[in-house]
């Protein structure tokens, strides 16, 4: 039987807390404490001890812990599972500091009594990092979850009860990750968790119903669309089963099946989608989700080029809802996108006022959706040049973000795009940090191969070019041409431009031969896209011919073609 360390054991319920955080501003604060030293690594749960038939390794008299003696099983078996049922019931009371300190308390008389690698076990540290995430300790709850989903692990072979306790491991697991910014590692732990529940659940029950949605949900939001599609499509079969297809438990399901479909630019379908959930709104008689609802369709209808149809929603809209209401603002945010399309800026400029002043007189019971608009609102004065207007309402959101808990895709988008525009107007030193900090979020909440991640390489690389950093330069492109072209494809012009900058750095370094290589990879990939690129492939193979020339020392040889030539030195 594998068992814990008696010394670790003994550190779990005896030292103080070394790593407490206080939790972040604006979340619950809980008494400042003691608390006992949460979890442990599984590496430190000891190997089964020797059978008879087997030749006995000697180990460190620290290292080993006893079996229990035959009579002190009776006793501490149901002492801690007392202890471990009491924390249950503590942390379903909402008690969570108790429910820590019981499912603690019980880690020791568990592992004597089942041994280290056991399901009780599991559960005991389960319920102490759900305690420690209710609490905001989130390295802790961290470290508790991680170490009960591998004892889980091990102890998959052994039935329902195994399943059903890693599928509650794993969820718990999820929502500490995606607490901490990384939701792109939740979605495994998710995923892994409705399958697990596939092996105790019945194909159309309830929860497993529920489950499907939550999982396409979170596949939505890392932007895997085409992930979420069929378990939506799974969860919507079971759920107008239970209540109905005219209910909002429905609706809820169609609006995240109508997302997936826009994200895979199945426009038509969303927009059926859209159609049937007004119907449900409008029975149910939800003023405000049809008014938001109606904003949805009015863009499908964009992108579909029907604005007149964008027009006629937007005016229900605006002809339902208060003067002061954020739907109206959001319907006027839209409405402006439908102008500046239309070149009528200063019609555009005054929807965008209107809206303003009313996002910025409310306190939004949805900061996803409040964060949505303002950056609508400042790509939209991007569009329209206002580069001043667009970074000031930037910043303004970025600093409204974060304050709210959970909001790390929005905060790494908007830092993304906050970078760019500061380098595009000339301030790479403060576009370096913001473009630093999108890659973070970016990368953990959508994976390393999301094209925004790199689309902010890439911006990384042009300040290095600006900051004469040209080797971070080169790795930054480099980084960035790996993720563009698996997103986009090699024929692709944000793919090829990728290239042409990796090759314009190696010439600004004087690494002619490198600079050629990527050079030649250009022009092959213009080649590639046929006649219709025929201007590009000439300057190509211009600048390559420019390129050869700066090789062989000649001063008036211009590569990039961005910079100028050497001037000749003035002779008397």
């Amino acid at each position: 039987m594998r068992r814990l360390h008696r010394s670790l054991l003994a550190a779990a319920l005896s030292k103080p807390l070394n790593r407490y955080r206080p939790p972040p501003p604006l979340l619950h604060r809980t008494p400042l404490r003691p608390y006992q030293s949460l979890p442990f690594s599984t590496g430190a749960l000891t190997t089964p001890l020797p059978t008879s038939d087997a030749a006995p390794t000697a180990q460190p008299a620290a290292l080993t812990t006893p079996p229990p003696t035959p009579n002190a099983a009776p006793t501490s078996q149901p002492t801690a599972l007392a202890s471990l049922e009491a924390a249950e019931r503590q942390e379903a009371s909402g008690d969570h500091q108790e429910a820590l300190d019981l499912a603690l308390k019980a880690l020791g008389p568990l592992q004597e009594s089942h041994g280290g690698w056991s399901l009780p076990v599991a559960r005991a540290l389960r319920l102490a990092g759900a305690a420690a995430f209710r609490l905001n300790l989130l390295n802790d709850s961290l470290d508790s979850l991680e170490a009960a989903a591998e004892i889980v692990d091990s102890l998959l072979g052994g039935g329902a009860e195994a399943a059903t306790v890693g599928a509650a491991v794993l969820e718990q697991l999820a929502r500490t990750k995606t607490a901490m910014g990384r939701r792109w590692d939740a979605v495994a732990d998710l995923r892994r968790a409705l399958e697990l529940k596939g092996r105790f659940l019945e194909g159309g029950s309830a929860e497993l119903g529920d489950a499907c949605k939550d999982v396409a949900e979170a596949y939505v939001g890392v932007l895997c669309f085409d992930k979420a599609l069929p378990l939506c499509l799974k969860a919507l079969e079971i759920t107008v089963k239970r209540f109905g297809d005219g209910s909002a438990e429905v609706a809820k399901v169609r609006q995240i099946l109508m997302v997936a479909y826009t994200g895979l630019g199945r426009n038509e379908e969303a927009l059926e989608q859209n159609k049937l959930l007004r119907m449900v709104y409008e029975g149910l008689g939800m003023d405000v989700e049809l008014s938001l609802v109606e904003i949805d369709g009015a863009g499908l209808s964009i992108l579909l080029g029907r604005t007149e149809d964008a027009m006629n929603d937007l005016k229900k809209v605006m002809n339902r809802a208060s003067k002061d209401s954020e739907e109206r603002a959001l319907a006027f945010v839209t409405m402006a996108k439908i102008l500046c399309s239309q070149e009528r800026l200063s019609d555009s400029r005054r929807c965008l006022e209107i809206a303003r002043e009313t996002l910025d007189s409310k306190r939004s019971a949805n900061p996803e959706r409040t964060a949505g608009a303002y950056t609508e609102i400042s790509m939209l004065y991007e569009s329209m040049t206002e580069f001043e207007m667009s970074l000031c309402l930037m910043k303004k959101t970025l600093a409204f973000l974060e304050r709210v808990s959970g909001m790390q895709p929005f905060q790494g988008s908007i830092s993304a795009r906050l970078g760019w525009l500061l380098l595009l107007t000339k301030r790479v030193d403060e576009a370096v940090p913001l473009l630093e900090k999108a890659v973070e979020k970016l990368k953990n909440c959508f994976g390393p191969l999301h094209f925004g991640l790199g689309f902010a390489y890439k911006h990384l690389g042009e300040a290095n070019i600006e900051l004469n950093q040209l080797e971070a330069a080169v790795k930054f492109f480099v980084l960035a041409s790996d993720i563009i072209t698996a997103a986009f494809g090699p024929k692709h012009e944000d793919s090829i431009e990728i290239l042409q900058l990796i090759a314009n750095a190696y010439g600004l370094m004087g690494s002619y031969k490198h600079a050629e290589d990527y050079q030649l990879r250009v022009i092959a990939a213009y080649e590639s896209c046929g006649p219709d690129m025929s201007y590009e492939q000439r300057e190509a193979r211009r600048l390559l011919e420019q390129l050869r020339r700066k090789a062989e020392g000649s001063p008036h040889a211009v590569f990039p073609a961005n910079s100028l030539p050497v001037l000749p030195q003035n002779r008397e």
